[in-house]
């Protein structure tokens, strides 16, 4: 061999060696990349283990806990699993019983259940489905269900799941409310009916009575003293009031009685019709600060609660210059009314019994002791709240709140 092909031979052997070390040096930063890829890898799983242990802890808790029973069955209904609750209400348990679901309902429901099941299957839930079942223990119950599809990881349906309520009490108590309003509506109908019925046999005889001492007076003028003819004018006086309280009485069981259609109301028109039509003696002056809303409501009853106010407050200023205002405040879902005078004031022991029927605290024939009565409850109808601030000899607030 000659010494030109020694050369060509050691070169191709350097560059093999060569070549065979950068491919150690490749193979090993790869192996190290690999091991540290599968360490990672290893932490990763080791994390997604603990969550996938932490997340059926949960579960379990959550499926053992819920208030409600929860089942679950294969697609022909035969229950596989269920929690406390449900064995609770069905009084079977799956661990001891091999027993169909859909096969507890009443028969008389059987084709509405299997119509509701065959639902579920083919469009995946069912809500707000109600059906009676025969129970284990419990007898018959009304039950609320709520079922959903359990799919496998390529979206085929392998079971279901459903929770079911026993709404048997609640459903009960409901139709015993309805019956029970129903029977309260006949029993106000039939009070209203009575009360105008009472309210006409009682003014009859009063009219009269006022009839005969009228006719008294008128035939015996000049014969009766000044002692009688004041027992007799205190007797018309007091057969007025009578007829006023009987028909004060008769408005204030008529107030929740007369539903009528809520309807727009404009509050400033209201009042500034009656300001118009009220008696304000010229040394009171009634003071609208800013625009009054438009609010809905039923306009009589609103116009009774804002004549009843401004009226007391007219009847009980004794000040030289009396003031009333009468102003609105915008509180997001409702209006804050106030009508502010400068009257008499009310002692703060009186502040809630002002409200109650029969009331007065002032005794004269204009006053019955019911307006503030009636005030309250029609504020009351409209979902508000009224109520005072005063102080005696400087004057009184009302306020009181009504829904938009």
């Amino acid at each position: 061999m000659s010494q030109e092909e020694v050369d060509i031979l050691k070169r191709a052997l350097a560059r093999e060696k060569a070549s065979r070390k950068a491919a150690e040096e490749i193979l090993e930063a790869k192996s190290a990349e690999l091991y540290e890829t599968a360490q990672k890898l290893h932490e990763s799983n080791k994390k997604l283990e603990k969550l996938v242990k932490e997340k059926t802890s949960e579960l379990r808790g959550v499926f053992e806990n819920i208030v409600d029973a929860y089942v679950v069955m294969d697609l022909w209904g035969n229950v596989l699993k269920m929690n406390d609750a449900a064995i609770q209400l069905l009084g079977y348990n799956n661990s001891e019983d091999d027993f169909n679901l859909l096969e507890l309902a009443d028969p008389t429901e059987a084709e509405n259940v299997m119509n509701t099941f065959e639902t579920l299957i083919n469009q995946g839930s069912v809500t707000d489905f109600q059906v009676k079942i025969n129970t284990k223990f419990n007898g018959q119950r009304l039950v609320h269900i709520n079922a959903s599809i359990i799919l496998d990881d390529t979206n085929k349906p392998i079971a279901a799941q459903g929770i079911v309520r026993d709404i048997t009490d609640i459903t009960t108590l409901q139709l015993q409310k309805e019956s029970l309003l129903k029977r309260l509506e006949k029993s106000n109908d039939e009070l209203q009916e009575y009360a105008h019925i009472v309210s006409h046999d009682l003014k009859s005889p009063l009219r009269s009575i006022d009839a005969l001492v009228s006719w008294l007076k008128e035939d015996n003028k000049d014969k009766l003293d000044d002692a009688s003819l004041k027992n007799l004018n205190l007797i018309e006086t007091t057969l007025e009031k009578m007829e006023q309280l009987i028909s004060d009485v008769l408005n204030y069981s008529s107030v929740a009685a007369d539903n009528n259609e809520p309807v727009e109301v404009n509050i400033q028109v209201l009042v500034e019709d009656l300001l118009k039509i009220l008696f304000i003696p010229d040394h009171i002056k009634v003071i609208l600060k800013g625009d009054l809303p438009v609010l809905t409501g039923d306009h009589t009853k609103l116009q009774q609660v804002f004549q009843n106010l401004i009226s007391n407050a007219v009847k009980f200023n004794d000040k030289e210059k009396g003031i009333i205002e009468i102003d609105a405040a915008d509180k997001g879902e409702f209006y804050k009314f106030s009508i502010k005078d400068n009257g008499i004031g009310i002692e703060p022991q009186f502040h809630d019994k002002v409200f109650k029927i029969f009331h007065a605290l002032n005794k004269n024939k204009d006053s019955s002791g019911i307006g503030l009565s009636i005030v309250k409850k029609i504020v009351n109808l409209h979902d508000g709240k009224i109520w005072l601030e005063s102080e005696p000899q400087v004057g009184t607030t009302f306020y009181f709140t009504l829904k938009k």
